[in-house]
């Protein structure tokens, strides 16, 4: 089953846009809106931060999350032993932010949160009678005032041809959160992983944007909506010596959340970080 790409202005984007969460873990959106010119601009103005030595200044918290993870402190994916190929910025409103560059990621952060709760609203709307009893609350009520959504600012750098082996952008690895958007990068490499373990590129032209499904919203819905398996393949050729920025929004609830039975969100997310080795 391919990834759908809805128009989202279409009477029936919501049906076919839950459809192709429920069946492939990613739907993608066009006509949507999240202005281009916006997603560009902070492509190029993040590219340059991560070239200069002021990212050294914000170096992340433990605790808090915020700032600036360099390639050393990436993530290893879970299952995995080799960390990706990756330096990232992890923004929250209360975060510390690059002053020249605050105003503009956090409209892009309020922008993209605003459309997320109207997904999500898209999400419960069709899902079963048996799924939506499972919900504890309204899906777009549970990140109502939450202090938890992460905007993330990844930089793949140019590959040198020293990484260590087996070592890509991004492994493969499934999201925590409920929903990921994600405007396509400025380079392609994002695949999603079939049920017959066969790989696929995802729909990744420039002005898409890419919705998928966490961890969370499978927990949540009694494993109906799939967290799916995705990954981030090295550049080949030319392109290898190209920089990939993405910046995927993580739409977190509120920490007393409760998932189900097992989790809240604040147990399910300390859980995972320590999988990851970034707490």
């Amino acid at each position: 089953m391919q990834v759908q790409v809805v128009d989202y202005t279409a009477k029936d984007a919501p049906e076919r846009f839950v459809q192709s969460l429920r069946e492939t873990g990613f739907g993608v959106l066009i006509n949507h809106p999240i202005k281009q010119e916006l997603v560009e601009s902070i492509y190029k103005n993040w590219h340059s931060f991560f070239s200069c030595e002021e990212k050294h200044d914000f170096t992340f918290d433990p605790e808090k999350q915020d700032g600036y993870f360099c390639t050393k402190t990436s993530e290893t994916a879970k299952g995995h032993t080799q960390k990706d190929i990756k330096e990232y910025f992890h923004v929250y409103p209360w975060g510390r932010i690059p002053a020249q560059l605050r105003d503009k990621i956090l409209n892009y952060y309020q922008l993209t949160s605003t459309l997320a709760a109207e997904l999500l609203d898209w999400v419960e709307t069709h899902s079963p009678a048996n799924v939506s009893s499972l919900y504890s609350e309204a899906l777009s009520h549970m990140i109502e005032d939450t202090p938890n959504t992460l905007l993330r600012i990844l930089h793949y750098p140019p590959l040198t041809g020293d990484e260590e082996p087996d070592a890509i952008r991004a492994a493969a690895h499934e999201d925590i959160n409920l929903l990921t958007i994600l405007p396509a990068a400025n380079e392609p490499g994002l695949q999603v992983q079939q049920q017959d373990g066969h790989w696929l590129d995802v729909p990744s032209d420039f002005g898409n944007l890419i919705i998928n499904i966490g961890d969370m919203l499978q927990e949540a819905s009694g494993g109906y909506f799939p967290s799916t398996s995705h990954r981030v393949i090295n550049p080949t050729c030319q392109s290898s010596k190209k920089s990939r920025i993405s910046i995927p929004l993580f739409l977190h609830p509120r920490s007393n959340v409760k998932l189900s039975e097992k989790h809240t969100q604040e147990s399910y997310l300390l859980e995972r970080l320590r999988e990851l080795g970034v707490k």
